[in-house]
């Protein structure tokens, strides 16, 4: 079997950074983790926050410190440096070997869905955002590495994507329809994910927008890891 990541993420319209920051980190016992985190608002306040609770989770991630320990960690961290007054949404993705399992945590009150086949959960339950107590746990789900199985993360610029024009996205429509195609890629299924989103803010996003798609496939290659990113610049002219 072979797991795929991929990543899709913009910034909100005219607006230079974004609050979104997601980083991969390799498991001291085996597998690797995605982080992703949104911070307060949007700009470079927000870029700011959630990177100080990126930082904080996959240095302890590193360590070998367990996900839901690691989360609760980055929230007291970023309580006692904001008293309370800032917060940021979670989200942990987990391909752990050790256990052979995909651990997923979330601090986040947006849904994750969960894809096998054309079985499509929602998993909705209550979660609270980092920062606002010392009290506050993040909510784990722990799947069996599986071929087929396809989850998806997102921030919630998805979720607000058309609302003020009166047509909110309909997440779970949306990943249906695209599920019907002839087995998307990841990169297709994020890619497909961002561009509605955009297009239901007349391609102006009201918020920063990240979408995480991590897929279980049946066959691997090789044994060769890969990763590759693509970064649109613009150079200033002097």
């Amino acid at each position: 079997m072979e797991v795929q990541i991929a990543v899709a993420k913009v910034n909100k319209y005219a607006v230079s950074e974004s609050g979104d920051t997601l980083e991969v980190v390799e498991r001291p016992i085996g597998g690797l983790s995605v982080v992703l985190a949104d911070g307060q608002t949007s700009g470079r306040g927000a870029k700011a926050v959630s990177q100080l609770v990126v930082r904080k989770v996959i240095g302890l991630l590193a360590e070998g410190v367990r996900d839901g320990a690691a989360a609760r960690a980055a929230s007291d961290a970023l309580f006692a440096d904001k008293n309370g007054k800032v917060t940021c949404t979670l989200n942990i993705a987990s391909v752990d070997l050790h256990s052979n399992t995909i651990v997923l945590t979330r601090n986040n009150p947006v849904p994750t869905y969960i894809c096998r086949g054309e079985q499509i959960d929602l998993h909705d339950e209550d979660s609270v955002s980092l920062g606002t107590s010392r009290n506050v746990r993040p909510v784990i789900t722990e799947l069996g590495i599986e071929p087929d199985l396809i989850i998806i993360i997102f921030t919630d610029g998805v979720v607000h994507a058309g609302k003020r024009r009166g047509q909110p996205m309909n997440v779970g429509e949306t990943i249906r329809s695209l599920m019907e195609d002839q087995e998307p890629t990841p990169q297709q299924l994020a890619d497909s994910l961002l561009a509605h989103a955009i297009s239901l803010d007349d391609n102006r996003p009201a918020d920063d927008i990240s979408v995480l798609v991590l897929k279980v496939s049946h066959n691997t290659r090789d044994n060769v890891r890969r990763m590759s990113v693509r970064l649109p610049i613009s150079v200033q002219k002097a």
